[in-house]
């Protein structure tokens, strides 16, 4: 077994608690206005500025260089997508979350140092992104009117999602770890999923009783 389906199996479970939330039931349910995506959006603009921020600074490590994938890259769209969903003046209005804050501030102690905790947290969104990004343009374009417009942190121009993961986990495979530092990034990975399970089940108290108030 490769490192790469190992990993996948190891986390299975922690991706699917991260998939299985009250806030994306209600998103892809279509029972969400603008305003409920665009909360999601704000909190994930901050964990993307972080992250490629590290990647600028792991851009030549020989360990996590290989992964600094520039088309994978999805501050542009989203710095697009909140323009286009807030306004002109997007960003005075953004505050992170507290899970949001947390998930930033991991970002910081690993992200920047350590290459396979970077690598950790760019598998566990990055890949996320691409097997799901699809599901979620179209439901964004049929229960909320969005398109290019709106919903390009879903869109990935040029990147065929099937090919792109096989190459990206390839990559895993080729990594020169030993057990001791897949085991710490087995870890980290997990981490992550917990992160971004935190950073959404805090939408979902703060917008889902919004909504149905309303």
């Amino acid at each position: 077994m490769g490192f790469a389906t190992k990993l996948r199996e190891l986390t299975r479970a922690d991706h699917a608690a991260a998939q299985g939330t009250g806030y994306f039931d209600a998103l892809l349910a279509g029972r969400l206005d603008r305003t409920g995506y665009a909360a999601l959006a704000e909190q994930l603009y901050f964990v993307y500025e972080t992250l490629e921020a590290a990647a600028e600074a792991m851009r030549a490590d020989p360990l996590a260089g290989p992964f600094v994938l520039d088309e994978l890259h999805r501050l542009p769209a989203l710095t697009a997508d909140l323009a286009y969903l807030l306004g002109p003046d997007w960003r005075g209005r953004l505050t992170p979350g507290e899970a949001t804050a947390e998930y930033r501030e991991r970002l910081r102690e690993v992200a920047f140092t350590w290459p396979a905790g970077f690598v950790a947290h760019h598998y566990t969104r990055y890949l996320g992104d691409l097997s799901g990004g699809q599901i979620m343009r179209r439901v964004l374009h049929r229960s909320y009117g969005l398109g290019e417009a709106g919903a390009s942190f879903y869109a990935f121009p040029g990147v065929d999602a099937r090919t792109f993961k096989r190459h990206y986990r390839q990559l895993l495979d080729e990594a020169p770890w030993d057990t001791v530092d897949q085991d710490r990034f087995l870890d980290e990975v997990s981490r992550a999923y917990r992160l971004n399970t935190a950073l959404v089940d805090e939408l979902g108290r703060r917008v889902l009783p919004q909504r149905e108030a309303a």
